[in-house]
């Protein structure tokens, strides 16, 4: 310490001098804090601002009441369009049919009865895609269809793509969702019960001939009275998406062989995802065979994609 200031002289003849300038000092602080104040309060503001809206908007893509969100980041958009486009053989249109199918995803889940299955990327990666394949004729056959709701989808973009379709689903309705060989009952997370009446709400998103026209066989896929009934017509789409097990897989696939026409788009749903291991090693297999009919164009987020010859 400077001698200075051990002067008690010094001291008394400096103290109004350091008090002052204490003073000062104390002052501005108290300004900067209350400026800083200011600021911070107008952007608690005009965060609170922005989080009204966000709020609404959220309720209409978060995960309640149908278990998965519907919110994908931009870096997630911009690969399912990749993907888009590249099974579709390189389609300029595949960014603008990954938008409309979002758009319709969101749409149908506010105003439809239940959900739709699946991830946003892999529902929406099936609706932009099937349209953009150009398939050979509109017969179209879903094998398990929950609620409906994916049928409702894509009707509306085949439409959009100049296609006119013609419905058949094939699904046991059974009140609950269902995998052949299980006795384990699932609870919904809209609490909606799997029945005809249900579908056939959500097909009315599609269109009054949507409804009138559609044709939906209840019973499971692998049935052989439910086969004859299904096998009246050649299909240009193909949904498999009902029994996961391998063994399930495969029969679905030596049926679709039979029944899709030339040049027929075939859609196996959850290949590639690891909760269904079945799916990826049953379509494997039928592919190595080496006498199948389908070949593989790729695979769009969980959901594999082939051509018939």
């Amino acid at each position: 310490m400077s001698p200075l200031f051990r002067n008690r002289l010094a001291k008394r003849v400096l103290r109004p001098a350091l008090a002052m300038i204490e003073q000062r000092v104390d002052q501005r602080v108290k300004r900067a804090t209350q400026d800083l104040q200011k600021d911070l309060d107008s952007l608690h503001r005009t965060v609170a601002g922005l989080q009204s809206p966000q709020y609404g908007l959220s309720l209409l893509v978060d995960s309640t009441g149908r278990g998965t969100h519907r919110t994908p980041t931009a870096a997630q958009f911009d690969t399912l369009v990749r993907q888009v486009a590249a099974v579709a053989d390189g389609s300029q249109h595949a960014r603008r049919s990954v938008t409309t199918s979002y758009r319709t995803v969101i749409a149908l889940e506010a105003l439809g009865v239940g959900r739709l299955a699946g991830s946003t990327l892999n529902v929406c990666g099936k609706l932009a895609t099937v349209p953009l394949l150009s398939p050979p004729n509109g017969n179209v056959l879903e094998i398990g269809t929950l609620y409906g709701m994916f049928a409702s989808g894509l009707l509306r973009m085949l439409h959009r793509s100049g296609v006119e379709p013609n419905l058949t689903i094939v699904d046991p309705l059974a009140g609950s969702q269902l995998q052949p060989g299980t006795t384990s009952q699932y609870t919904d997370p809209t609490g909606t019960p799997v029945r005809e009446d249900v579908v056939r709400a959500n097909l009315a998103l599609g269109g009054v001939g949507s409804v009138i026209e559609a044709r939906i066989q209840q019973g499971f896929s692998g049935d052989p009275e439910v086969r004859d009934i299904v096998s009246d017509r050649e299909y240009g789409v193909i949904i498999v998406d009902g029994d996961h097990s391998m063994d399930g897989v495969a029969e679905d696939l030596v049926w679709v062989e039979q029944i899709v026409a030339p040049g027929g788009i075939v859609v196996l749903d959850d290949y590639g995802d690891k909760a269904w291991p079945g799916v990826q090693d049953a379509l494997d297999k039928h592919l190595a065979s080496g006498s199948s009919r389908l070949t593989m164009l790729g695979r769009v987020s969980t959901s594999a994609f082939l051509r018939a010859g």
